[in-house]
């Protein structure tokens, strides 16, 4: 016979926002801030179907339209990112900058 075994399973996250590591027992609900900055948490910038340049910038097949990627919404089909760090400091000023001005010391500028 075999024991039932229970697993407590965490989400980790980054917040988008200031980038404070997050921890829930459970995915962000839809009231969840960011405990150092304020910021909502439950938001497509968040989410791992967050997709810039797809349709309404989401890999689901959503309904409708979110405006405001960074502002708290409903929707079910929200999972955390996993590649939320990679994802945030590709797009910060800081590392767009730092790519640029690698990129023209190749050629002398």
């Amino acid at each position: 016979m075999l024991a039932s075994v229970q697993r407590n399973v965490y989400y980790f996250a980054m917040c988008y926002a200031c980038g404070t590591p997050l921890k829930y027992g459970e995915k962000p609900g839809f009231n969840d801030v960011c405990p150092s900055c304020g910021a909502d948490t439950h938001v497509c910038r968040m989410c791992r179907f967050y997709a810039p340049g797809t349709h309404w910038d989401c890999a689901e097949t959503v309904d409708e339209l979110v405006v405001d990627k960074e502002k708290r919404n409903h929707c079910e089909f929200f999972m955390v990112a996993d590649n939320l760090a990679k994802r945030s400091l590709s797009g910060s000023p800081a590392a767009t900058a730092d790519a640029k001005r690698r990129f023209n010391a190749l050629f002398g500028d």
